[in-house]
């Protein structure tokens, strides 16, 4: 039984065992909860043509994260159990412990000694920097890239050393179908895989063949025999990548994408010595995370990372140290190159042991006349090792695992270092989870000198207990950070000490949908006093307080959210409804008009802008409707219709194209796109609705209350069909039954003013007056600018005998329609009452 490898395995699944029951958060909700392309009504190929979100890759605003199969392993959880994240989580963990297994696989060829295999698997199992990837679902495409990267070195590896053996090297090209195809594999699961093929081609020069500086400097690595294997290997390599690279840069409409400055501001900055020194600097912070992940977070843009803006700032000193340790990496690797012997007159294949170190084979045999290696027996414990090897210095079978491990680091963190091309972050700790394992690796090598340079057993324990506890550390810490990924409040929380203006503004988020509506409005202020310029948490603000009944101060907060992102068509759509909400119908129109011809190009989420600037025209053609311009409403719906994108449903368009012609008295045209909103979704309601009040029209009562039932039976908890139903049974003289329905429609919701003036109508006419008095000054509060409001709670006052009050009432009613004759008429009466009382009560 493999030991190192099952008990690397069963660590990783037991410190991820508390992730299972964690909800869905932070990217999760664009990635899977709202990416149609997890749909099983999505055709399947839309996800080879589709970002990681689900944005048209093709598109200004996508993010060119091109993973089709970590979308299909997404996919294939929805298909089994929509979206419970129970699956998702599990799928992680199960994926997790497999990588970990291949990994300790890996290890076992690369460190040769059960000890350094034992603590790579296991330090790999609990780092602390996997939690991101583990923990958040979204980190499944660094998880399964890591796989194909493991599976596709191992592969190579194994090309290799079937490529130097006479006996099998005609099977040595099953092995590079394996490199190819795994190599796609991890392309299509995460675009940073694709370093595996640097890491190939660094194995094969400098490990296996141990290639020397010069050698590749004066190209005898094309021109020598012997190198001709290795000449192979590396065209195979870059026509792999070449290939891919190129259709990669095509699927994505050759154009790379846009970020905010926020994403990345070094990117940003107009001083180069700025990005230069930051830059350097971001790489050194990486790998102290690697080292001491004491902190994490999970979002580290914004200023979470200061910019190293001078010389003299401290930070520099640590870019120095990593580089300069880089260069001693370097030259202990180039010396002990060098120091390699190899016999120029060779036209040979060559072949690596264990150890990396090299036989000179001719048929499958070792040439004693042509090279005359010592040959040595080991007495050792280990199987494995008792065969007759060439005896490298210690420091060279060092140096293959230093030069694995390095490449291991560097060339997948290369795609995200910024050094080559712009990238949309300043840290993400799940961009780590392959570089760790050279990490591992190295680690692993040192605990192993460390232990054999100890001469006693009581030494030999102190580093196994040392090993130990920085175990037992990362366990302990991985566990603490998987809890933290339990729930949105709980993540944000946490990184409020590094992001806090990201952290502030997505924890104000979780508390509005709690409804803890003060302590999100604190949350936001928070975030804004951090960073005043974040449009998303200006257009939050504005919803929490449109909700409170604030609109001034939600107007307000619309109009910074514009102002800091012109193109955010949701904070113009809102802007648009509460002017039109004060009355401001010109300025609304304006708005709207405005947001639907609005360019958002470039913008994260292109699906909810283009449908935003649609529901612009909706509500556009609304306001035409009650202005009764029936012919401009008409025209604003058609071209609505014509813009449409496909995942905009049309049947409210539809819908209210037939109120507009139902306002202009074409009942049967309205009627057809009626018909035509139902088609579109039976279960619409709003469309059935209309319908009913079309039969009213017509006369039609028993149909009509048959349209007012279905649409109950679709949706009992929707209060606006109650207050329709109640309104058509009031109209046909049904008092008692409306009452009813009022009632019901009032205990369903908060009650707007159309609903409390007309359940006030109702109740006034079936003399419940003390009811409809309540319900009238409720009215009255939410809209005080109406005189109708004014004017009916003068009525039920001046009927429930409160004439002081109902003379305030019809007064106010008076100041704002001077000229009502009903209001007029009601005030004199109500004083002819009050002089008669008044005479009456004087002796």
């Amino acid at each position: 039984m493999d030991y190192p490898v099952l008990a690397a395995c069963l660590v990783s699944l037991c410190l991820y065992l508390n992730t299972l029951d964690a909800d869905f958060a932070y990217d999760d909700s664009r990635a899977i909860q709202k990416n149609q392309d997890l749909l099983p009504e999505t055709p399947l190929v839309n996800i080879f043509f589709d970002d990681f979100w689900g944005t048209p890759l093709t598109h200004s605003g996508s993010h060119k994260s091109y993973r089709p199969l970590c979308v299909l392993s997404f996919r294939f959880n929805y298909a089994l159990g929509k979206l419970n994240p129970w699956g998702y989580h599990l799928g992680n963990v199960l994926l997790h412990a497999i990588v970990t297994a291949v990994f300790t696989c890996l290890a076992q060829k690369v460190l040769k000694r059960k000890f350094a295999t034992y603590v790579a698997g296991l330090l790999f199992a609990a780092h602390p920097i996997h939690t991101e990837a583990v923990a958040g679902i979204v980190g499944r495409a660094d998880i399964g890239a890591c796989l194909f990267f493991l599976l596709t070195f191992l592969s190579y590896m194994k090309y290799v050393e079937y490529r130097t053996s006479a006996h099998m090297a005609s099977h040595r090209w099953l092995y590079v179908v394996s490199v190819c195809v795994f190599t796609v594999a991890s392309l299509l699961t995460k675009e940073q895989a694709i370093a595996v093929l640097g890491v190939c081609a660094t194995y094969d020069v400098f490990v296996f063949h141990r290639v020397k500086l010069q050698e590749i400097l004066q190209l005898h690595i094309f021109t020598m025999s012997h190198f001709r294997g290795l000449c192979e290997g590396l065209v195979l390599l870059s026509t792999c990548g070449i290939s891919l690279v190129a259709t990669r840069i095509y699927f994505m409409g050759n154009k790379p994408p846009e970020f905010a400055p926020s994403d990345n501001p070094a990117s940003d900055s107009d001083c180069m010595m700025t990005r230069f020194l930051t830059y350097h600097f971001l790489p050194t912070l990486n790998i102290w995370l690697l080292l001491c992940p004491s902190i994490l977070s999970f979002d580290w843009s914004m200023e979470s990372v200061p910019l190293v803006e001078r010389l003299s700032d401290y930070r520099n000193v640590y870019t120095v140290i990593m580089y300069i340790s880089i260069a001693y990496f370097a030259q202990v690797i180039l010396k002990q190159l060098n120091q390699t012997v190899r016999n120029p007159y060779l036209g040979l294949k060559s072949q690596m042991n264990g150890n990396g170190v090299h036989h000179n084979v001719n048929n499958g045999k070792i040439n004693p006349t042509n090279c005359k290696p010592r040959l040595k027996r080991r007495e050792s414990a280990s199987s494995s090792e008792n065969e007759e090897l060439v005896t490298p210095s210690v420091s060279a079978k060092h140096s293959n695992v230093l030069i694995v491990s390095l490449a291991i680091i560097i060339f997948p963190f290369i795609p995200a270092s910024n050094l080559f091309f712009y990238v949309g972050f300043v840290i993400a700790e799940r961009i780590l989870y392959i570089p760790s394992m050279g990490f591992c690796l190295l680690i692993a090598e040192g605990a192993e000198i460390l232990y054999s340079m100890c001469s006693s057993p009581s030494k030999r324990r102190l580093v196994l207990m040392a090993v130990a506890v920085i175990l037992m550390l990362f366990s302990a810490k991985t566990v603490s950070r998987n809890f933290a990924w339990h729930t949105e409040e709980k993540l944000y929380t946490s990184g409020i000490k590094v992001n806090p203006a990201k952290a502030w503004g997505n924890l104000a988020n979780v508390w509005n949908e709690q409804g803890r509506t003060s302590d999100a409005e604190e949350a936001y202020r928070n975030a804004l006093r951090y960073r005043g310029n974040m449009a998303d948490v200006h257009y939050n603000l504005g919803i929490l307080l449109q909700e409170q009944k604030r609109f001034h101060e939600a107007l307000e907060s619309y109009q910074r959210a514009i102002h800091y992102r012109p193109k955010l068509s949701m904070a113009h759509l809102n802007l648009g409804i509460l002017t039109a909400q004060f009355g401001q119908n010109e300025n609304a129109a304006k708005i709207y008009r405005h947001c639907a011809d609005l360019d958002t190009s470039g913008l994260k989420d292109p699906r909810l802008h283009e449908a935003t600037k649609i529901s612009c025209l909706y509500n556009l053609g609304r306001l035409y409707t009650e202005e009764e311009r029936y012919q401009e409403a008409l025209s604003v719906y058609e071209e609505a219709l014509k813009r449409r994108p496909s995942h905009y449903a049309p049947q409210s368009l539809y819908n209210m194209m037939g109120e507009v012609y139902s306002k202009m008295g074409d009942l049967v045209t309205a009627e057809r796109w009626y018909r035509k909103a139902l088609k579109s979704k039976p279960d619409h309601v709003p469309a059935h609705l209309t319908i009913a009040k079309l039969l009213q029209k017509k006369k039609q009562y028993e149909e009509a209350e048959k349209w007012f039932k279905k649409a109950s039976a679709i949706d009992s908890k929707d209060a606006s069909i109650d207050h329709h139903y109640a309104q058509f049974l009031t109209e046909t003289g049904r008092h008692i039954e409306a009452e009813v329905r009022y009632r019901l429609a009032l205990s369903k919701t908060t009650p707007d003013f159309e609903l409390l003036f007309n359940a006030a109508n109702a109740f006034r006419q079936n003399s419940r007056d003390l009811d409809a008095e309540d319900l009238y000054r409720k009215a009255v509060i939410l809209k005080p600018e109406l005189p109708s409001a004014h004017m009916n709670l003068g009525a039920i006052l001046h009927i429930n005998g409160k004439l002081a009050e109902a003379e305030r009432s019809y007064l106010s009613a008076l100041k704002l329609k001077p000229d009502d004759s009903m209001t007029m008429a009601n005030l004199q009466k109500l004083r002819n009452l009050m002089a008669n009382t008044e005479r009456k009560g004087t002796p």
